[in-house]
């Protein structure tokens, strides 16, 4: 799996990263810089192992959801699956896709009773860091202009192994790790960085992409539930990643796999970065994603169909 390679390009990577006293700088004029050792040629990151094999009863299908790019710009530093009811709990700014009044202080009620930018009556809200550019208005200690992704590509896919049985509605979702840097590259393996022509290669530094292509960020979740509860105090072990067969672990239950990823097109050479927790210095290996489901049982049943009967539908 892609996991596979990011892990070990990432215990690699974070060490070069630390020995060369990577990080975000200010320089003598005031303003922020991200360090070199940051970025890689895409075609120097590892190569992808192949996905696991899919099995008798394997599903193989994907329900696609068109939930727009946050051409509106909604914005906050708040986390509700990590912090709830603490305003700007993230100490950076996120990207909302899908629901469109997710702040500190959502609930479950409040969200189901939310509108949404998504296809459908999913009202299920995305959200992951902001990417920058140098330039434009900033925010107190924010590296430079806000990027609009050029596309937002949603899916929800099945397991190599089994059918996959249906989420619970407003389970809390989330990937990667936004202290990365902090922890020594520990829970990062399931996001990834990657070119729009160089899918095959996946790592995680910032890739520099040939001339014409995308920088893509690449987000998988975690689809093994315990079939329970929609959260956990640690907010991660009421759902866990499978094994690298696809393989859920004893006690948990395949549900649709979400993957998500974020195209970018950037001015050739520039540096760039994500927002990060200022301790974090805006290292790519702190990319990370979260996600609470808001579709209804019914939507839910649907998706799991599409899935299980190996279509590609589009909501």
């Amino acid at each position: 799996m892609l996991c596979i390679a990011a892990t070990l390009f990432g215990v690699v990577g974070y060490q070069a990263l630390v020995e060369s006293g990577h990080g975000s700088h200010v320089s003598g004029h005031g303003s922020r810089y991200v360090d070199p050792a940051y970025f890689a040629n895409v075609t120097d990151f590892p190569t992808a192992p192949p996905a696991p094999a899919v099995r008798p009863g394997g599903s193989t299908g994907y329900w696609r959801v068109d939930c727009g790019r946050n051409q509106e710009g909604r914005h906050n530093s708040d986390n509700v699956v990590i912090s709830p009811g603490m305003v700007g709990g993230a100490h950076h700014v996120h990207d909302y896709v899908g629901n469109v009044s997710t702040d500190a202080f959502s609930t479950d009620q409040s969200l189901a009773a939310a509108g949404t930018t998504c296809g459908g009556d999913d009202k299920s809200t995305y959200f992951w860091p902001v990417m920058r550019i140098p330039g434009g208005t900033t925010g107190p200690g924010a590296y430079g202009k806000i990027l609009v992704p050029d596309a937002v590509l949603i899916e929800y896919r099945g397991n190599p192994l089994s059918d996959v049985v249906p989420m619970p509605r407003f389970l809390r979702a989330g990937t990667g790790n936004p202290h990365g840097y902090t922890s020594g590259g520990v829970g990062t393996e399931h996001v990834q960085w990657s070119c729009s022509g160089k899918r095959e290669h996946v790592g995680q530094q910032y890739p520099r992409c040939p001339s014409g292509q995308q920088v893509v960020r690449v987000f998988d979740f975690p689809s093994c539930w315990n079939g329970r509860t929609t959260d956990s105090a640690d907010h991660r072990s009421h759902l866990v990643f499978p094994g690298a067969s696809g393989a859920c672990p004893r006690g948990t239950f395949p549900v649709p796999r979400l993957h998500v990823e974020l195209s970018y097109t950037l001015p050739p050479g520039v540096d760039y970065a994500i927002d990060t927790f200022p301790e974090e210095l805006d290292s790519p290996i702190t990319d990370h994603a979260f996600y609470i489901d808001v579709t209804s049982e019914a939507s839910m049943a649907t998706v799991v169909d599409c899935v299980n009967s190996g279509r590609h539908c589009d909501s």
